[in-house]
């Protein structure tokens, strides 16, 4: 895929640990692409959250401390809840004439029902492209386990032994984190619920009309984006 002036959308999806987020990120600065991390969106709407605290989704309420216990346990989050917060930063986006990566968005078959007509309503059934990350679970959960993230730019640090002891990010300073959620009996529930409720939507993707190409995403970084910008 050749940079253009029309602005276009690349889906990416992948078990936790893939490199989905790391993959959506170079897109982002190869393509000038907006970078659409759905647990961005979710940490920032869950942040300061307190009890009572609410999101009204067609007529139903949605009460933020009680989805982040569903999250922290390492299952999927309310779809309807999800999906309104995505469709509007996918609308500012559109408006603002925006081309977009997604890292773990749509993740439900709600979702998904959902966000494939408004992105292809707003951006072109060939402008928007589907790129589906393969890992083992056993590769998961080292990854998860051993993975960082950066405080204020939430930068992704792989593990490696001159990571290992790191507790800045390299890239802006700030304090290096664990995720809350990366334990491995957490991660084995995030990797069970993609196979059963994320990966099914590559057929809805399919019988849409958007190309799909999955990834061996057990390469180093480098050799899946070069994958990734093939399949493009």
């Amino acid at each position: 895929m050749k940079a253009s002036n029309k602005p276009f959308v690349v889906i990416v999806l992948g078990p936790g640990g893939s490199g989905k987020g790391t993959q959506a990120q170079l897109l982002s600065e190869k393509f000038n692409l907006y970078h659409l991390e759905t647990s961005e969106i979710i940490e920032r709407n869950l942040a300061g959250a307190k009890k009572g605290d609410f999101v009204l989704v067609g007529g139903k309420k949605y009460y933020l401390l009680e989805e982040k216990k569903i999250r922290e346990a390492g299952e999927l989050m309310s779809p309807p809840l999800i999906t309104f917060w995505v469709e509007q930063k996918i609308k500012e986006l559109a408006k603002e004439q925006k081309g977009l990566t997604t890292s773990g968005s749509p993740r439900t078959m709600f979702e998904g029902q959902a966000l494939i007509p408004l992105l292809k309503k707003l951006y072109g059934q060939g402008n928007v492209k589907v790129i589906a990350l393969k890992i083992s679970e056993k590769e998961s959960i080292w990854r998860n386990s051993h993975r960082q993230t950066c405080e204020l730019m939430r930068h992704p640090i792989m593990y490696s032994p001159e990571t290992a002891k790191m507790t800045k990010c390299p890239l802006d300073g700030s304090k290096l984190l664990k995720r809350k959620d990366d334990d491995p009996k957490v991660i084995k529930i995030r990797f069970k619920e993609y196979n059963e409720r994320t990966y099914p939507l590559l057929d809805l993707f399919k019988k849409e009309g958007l190309k799909v190409s999955e990834i061996n995403g057990e390469q180093s970084v480098e050799n899946v984006h070069l994958d990734i910008l093939k399949a493009l």
